[in-house]
């Protein structure tokens, strides 16, 4: 199987990592979860972080053909359309952004100019569906559950899960967002287990755990094994009642109306008002 170089750069503020997937023959990579700096109090944006990558890119003569996404992300607002002004390379999700559109432009009262087709995206991409990087072959697997859209990406030896899994010791993704569902991630998380124990897993997101570094990389079979949430032998039952108690304890993430606003954008900001400046919205009581 082939075995894809995979470097990982760590935003400390969101506590996401973007990885760079690559073929180590001929150099073609993808860019996967890209995040944009934001300060909430100053609604200021800057591209530090993504900066750090396309340096990366340009020191070890990377060519960029995939910008994917996991899913339209509720923590951090994607840099996802900053890195296809400098680079030139499609933009992929999950085919089912769609719905995720839909909710969120109800939610936000946005006009016809908001399509919910996800045509913001040059790429949707379907369960099963194979695409090349470089020679390199990546898979697609639908993983819904903590949203409607999640997908993976199978790289070789390595799977890109997004929020669905965080490291052993911290357990799943929430699953109360809307269109989320803690039977439906079970399912999901199953279909990544049954990958074989040594595959290279990598994750969108760690938080502090006493005792260790942030990292965003584990195994198949680690999560198996020790899993706080869903390690073997946890039943679809156990876990549906778990995570669905443990998500009524849960407060909103903090950036959830802004990342959202941009995100099912392709990281696009708001169409300008009449005096050139974008705008996010905030609607009160409703999350």
């Amino acid at each position: 199987m082939n075995k894809p170089e995979v470097t990982s750069f760590f935003h400390r503020p969101t506590y996401t990592f973007t990885h760079v997937v690559a073929d180590p023959d001929d150099k073609h990579c993808a860019i996967i979860d890209p995040v944009l700096d934001f300060d909430q109090a100053s609604g200021r944006t800057r591209t530090e972080f993504s900066d750090q990558v396309l340096e990366l890119v340009t020191r070890t003569g990377l060519e960029v053909c995939f910008i994917l996404e996991t899913h339209a992300h509720a923590d951090h607002l994607s840099s996802a359309t900053y890195l296809q002004a400098k680079t030139a390379a499609p933009i992929g999700i999950g085919e089912q952004i769609s719905s995720v559109q839909t909710v969120f432009k109800g939610l936000f009262n946005e006009g016809d100019d908001l399509a919910t087709d996800g045509s913001q995206f040059n790429r949707l991409l379907k369960d099963g569906e194979q695409f090349a990087i470089g020679s390199l072959t990546c898979e697609v697997l639908h993983t819904p559950g903590h949203t409607p859209a999640c997908v993976s990406y199978r790289v070789g030896d390595a799977i890109f899960v997004g929020d669905t899994l965080f490291m052993p010791d911290y357990g799943t993704a929430r699953a109360d967002f809307p269109g989320g569902d803690a039977g439906t991630l079970y399912e999901s998380i199953q279909r990544i287990l049954a990958l074989p124990d040594e595959t290279r897993m990598f994750l969108c997101h760690d938080y502090e755990v006493p005792g260790r570094e942030f990292t965003g990389e584990t195994t198949v079979g680690a999560q198996k094994a020790g899993n706080i949430h869903i390690k073997t032998g946890v039943t679809a039952q156990a876990f549906t009642a778990f995570r669905n108690g443990r998500d009524k304890t849960l407060s909103m993430p903090q950036l959830i109306l802004p990342s959202l606003q941009v995100n099912i954008r392709a990281g696009n900001f708001p169409a300008p008002e009449e005096n050139g400046v974008s705008y996010l919205k905030l609607p009160l009581n409703q999350l």
